[in-house]
């Protein structure tokens, strides 16, 4: 199974997923990883990408779901997935989506703090404005977890629902 962390950038995505993974014995993938350079230059200037900047890298880790899958490797990809058409080219196989849910006072509050990452508050405004929550309904069921907790609280609470899901 793969499990996606979305969100946001600054939603808590590699730190929520990479705790999530060590905590249920998984592999722990980031989906900055499969971003080419140029897109990182774009997000590092500010630039939000286009949706043509985004196919190549669903392309990429749509493969690695794929390849994850027929392996039976159990994976939580932190992704922001934040368009539904995102979610629905990488949801190949059994894929789980988790979404960070918060405030953008307290998203903006964390990225202001954070330092070194290619993609800072610049990028936030695009970001709010392109998310697609995901809904309730089969396509697109997400456990949504709201992240003005600990991430130890945000993870607990994450294999509770897998957990009452599966």
């Amino acid at each position: 199974m793969v499990l996606i962390v979305m969100g946001v950038v600054g939603a808590g995505k590699t730190t929520i997923g990479t705790l999530l993974a060590q905590k249920l014995g998984w592999r722990f993938a980031d989906a900055d990883d499969f971003h080419p350079s140029e897109n990182k230059a774009k997000i590092k200037r500010g630039i939000p990408l286009t949706d043509a900047d985004r196919g190549p890298w669903l392309a990429a880790m749509r493969l690695a779901i794929l390849q994850w899958n027929a392996g039976s490797e159990n994976v939580v990809l932190a992704c922001s997935a934040l368009k539904r058409k995102y979610r629905d080219e990488l949801r190949t196989g059994p894929v789980r989506l988790v979404y960070l849910k918060g405030d953008s006072a307290l998203v903006l509050d964390r990225l202001r703090s954070r330092h070194g990452h290619f993609a800072d508050e610049k990028i936030l405004a695009s970001q709010l404005e392109t998310l697609e929550e995901p809904a309730g309904d089969e396509r697109d069921h997400a456990i949504a977890v709201q992240i003005d907790r600990s991430p130890d609280e945000i993870v607990s609470a994450i294999i509770a629902a897998l957990k009452g899901t599966q």
